[in-house]
């Protein structure tokens, strides 16, 4: 399903058919990095990750990760949407792309996009990003996007240390 649309992108649901595309991007170097490892080890686990997150979330909220795809070519570039986790009292801004995309804008272009959703349609009021201390990359862009730092907590999986951000409309 269509969400919405940006100069450039397509942001749509996530289906079950992504699997290959999600498998290839949660196994992604910067990915286990700066996100960490989710053990998807197949396009079997992908397809069930797939299902029991982002579908399953937009089902319960109305949001969710979504696929950026470019409009010109309509290729899966990444991931960019809203995320409800149980252990934050807010949605958070969730975003990861392949890195052969880094540097083009398109992760600006689509989270501008879905603050925007945020802030008009679902009528959230407080959104937060959530990111390692250590990607600057994503540091930038959060603070591009009008977040601002509130402080360092240790979340799960693992206890990771983990910057908080946030942006109140």
């Amino acid at each position: 399903m269509m969400i919405l649309e940006t100069a450039r992108l397509r942001l749509r649901t996530i289906t079950a058919d992504d699997a290959p595309f999600y498998y290839e991007l949660v196994n992604d170097p910067t990915w286990l990095e700066f996100i960490g490892d989710k053990g998807i080890r197949s396009v079997e686990q992908a397809r069930a990750a797939i299902i029991d997150g982002p579908v399953a979330m937009q089902a319960r909220h109305g949001h969710s990760l979504y696929v950026m795809e470019r409009k010109q070519d309509c290729r899966a570039l990444g991931l960019c949407g809203l995320i409800r986790r149980d252990f934050l009292p807010d949605v958070d801004i969730g975003y990861a792309i392949r890195p052969e995309h880094f540097g083009q804008g398109y992760t600006f272009e689509a989270a501008q996009a879905v603050l925007q959703l945020a802030r008009g349609p679902l009528g959230i009021t407080r959104v937060l990003g959530l990111t390692a201390p250590g990607n600057i990359n994503s540091i930038r862009l959060l603070n591009k996007l009008g977040l601002r730092f509130q402080e360092i907590k240790l979340l799960p999986p693992g206890d990771r240390p983990t910057n908080i951000y946030a942006i109140d409309f």
